[in-house]
């Protein structure tokens, strides 16, 4: 029995070789405009949508498929007595399959170099009005939006004669997907960023919420599938460890050179570059072991089985360890740990572009990500002192990390080791306390980092206290020249950044 599919694609890639294929399953190809001039030229016969409705293409193309002979051929349901025979009466013949790929209207969007005549051209009316018949009929029709599910579809017709419900279904939540996605970015663009929206989608349970009375899930931002794959998983990873693998994975992600981050309550509770990344992890380890109890571990580099033998030795209790990836002797050696979570992920370029979301009074804020990265000539010497050549190398560590920790954010450092962290007080001399307490006799020599400016100049004399050797902050307090002449008194060299570091 010869069956119909309805082919037309702005995206050609793969097109003439599925309907080749799909000719050979003996259906009949019904196509328009450059996707039948595709097919005609690599030689698969074609039925011109016109030779349907009997109607010609018209508004330079901007009407083609929108006829009762199309959508009825669509949409009406099979098996339905009342539809079988009002589609006999009117002579419209049934569309089993039905391939559209949209108009490239976010491509056009992101092109500076488009008109606004063009830009409105690319918004797509009758591929929609395809795609949502096909997928409204999907007990009866098979609807492609995406060449990647060419091959899918072709197995199970060449195996089976037809394609099975749940695929049908899983191709038709794809398309409402992907036609909400695309009515999204037409609405953001006509209003200039002023209207948006986010699509959810990929919902994975998690064991619990933030307590374990509240459920939580995640979900994938459409369109953006997340780079991180979890390699072990005895128990189900709850809301906040994901929250804080998040934390961890964007701390260590920060710098260029091999670094290890504990993390604990989506807080730092130690951090430590150097050339070996297991020496990296243990200093940050002992920089607070009794914080790091239950503690999430992120490498920027391969995970080798020194740490995972670290762990071991010391009976580290581990929730989750992040890496891009895993020595064969660290998995062997991990599997020995099953109750550790094991994630595998990359480092994505750290762009200003990428967009960070938060929900919250019956809407949602939205915000670029903090990807500005502080150098040593963006630094202007605030004081008489002059920072030597590796206080300056430790403050910019203490940036990166500062940059991570909750405001109030202070940070001891020292040979590119955190050695004092205080971060979430509603005082910022308070979170100078908290970082000498933990660092105790190690802030001697040590170079304090401050992810906002010093309102009074209580901070740096309580620093002084500690034996804080130099201090970088933002600087822009309308106390700053009593902050300053404080730090000219006790004889520390402070540098200010220009910018701001807070995370809430």
């Amino acid at each position: 029995m010869e069956r119909c599919a309805l082919l037309s694609v702005s995206d050609k890639t793969g097109i003439a070789d599925f309907a080749r294929k799909l000719v050979q399953l003996n259906f009949r190809i019904i196509s328009t405009g450059g996707t039948q001039k595709a097919l005609e030229e690599a030689g698969i016969p074609v039925t011109p949508a016109e030779a349907v409705t009997q109607y010609p293409e018209c508004f330079s193309g901007r009407v083609k498929t929108m006829h009762p002979a199309i959508t009825g051929g669509i949409l009406f349901r099979r098996g339905d007595s009342e539809h079988e025979a009002e589609a006999k009466k009117l002579g419209i013949e049934p569309i089993d399959l039905v391939v559209v790929n949209l108009y490239p209207f976010e491509k056009t969007a992101a092109d500076p170099g488009k008109s606004r005549d063009e830009l409105i051209e690319q918004i797509d009316i009758g591929g929609p009005t395809l795609l949502r018949s096909a997928a409204k009929n999907h007990a009866h029709v098979t609807v492609i939006c995406d060449n990647a599910d060419y091959d899918r579809v072709l197995r199970e017709l060449e195996k089976n004669g037809d394609t099975s419900p749940e695929l049908r279904a899983e191709l038709a939540t794809k398309v409402f997907l992907r036609t909400a996605a695309y009515d999204l970015a037409i609405t953001q663009t006509l209003s200039g960023g002023e209207n948006t929206g986010v699509l959810l989608t990929d919902k994975t349970a998690l064991r619990y919420g933030e307590n374990p009375h509240q459920w939580g899930a995640f979900y994938s931002l459409y369109g953006c599938q997340p780079g991180w794959t979890v390699l072990q998983e005895e128990k189900k990873m709850s809301y906040l460890n994901i929250l804080d693998a998040d934390g961890a994975w964007n701390l260590t992600c920060e710098f260029d050179e091999p670094t290890a981050a504990c993390i604990k309550h989506a807080n730092p509770s130690g951090v430590a570059s150097h050339a070996d990344i297991a020496e990296a992890f243990q200093r940050s380890y002992d920089a607070d072991r009794l914080s790091a109890f239950g503690v999430i571990i992120s490498l920027n580099r391969e995970c080798p089985a020194a740490v995972i033998q670290k762990i071991i030795d010391q009976k580290i209790f581990v929730e989750i360890i992040i890496a891009p990836s895993y020595a064969p002797e660290a998995v062997e050696l991990l599997r020995k740990k099953p109750k550790i979570r094991v994630i595998e992920d990359h480092c994505p370029p750290r762009e200003e572009e990428q967009v960070r979301f938060r929900s919250m009074l019956g809407g949602m804020l939205v915000q670029n990500l903090d990807a500005r990265i502080v150098r040593k000539e963006d630094l202007t010497v605030a004081t008489e002192t002059k920072p030597t050549k590796e206080q300056i190398e430790d403050m910019l560590f203490a940036w990166k990390v500062v940059k991570h920790a909750k405001s109030n954010a202070i940070i001891f450092a020292k040979d590119r080791v955190s050695v004092g962290i205080g971060c979430g007080q509603t005082s910022r001399v308070d979170s100078t306390i908290i970082a000498a307490r933990r660092a105790g006799e190690r802030a001697k020599g040590a170079v304090m980092a401050s992810d906002a400016f010093f309102p009074f100049p209580d901070s740096v004399e309580e620093a002084a206290k500690h034996g804080i050797a130099a201090i970088i902050q933002p600087g822009g307090s309308i106390r700053d020249v009593e902050v300053i002449a404080k730090a000219n008194e006790l004889k520390i060299p402070m540098v200010l950044t220009g910018i701001r570091g807070f995370r809430h």
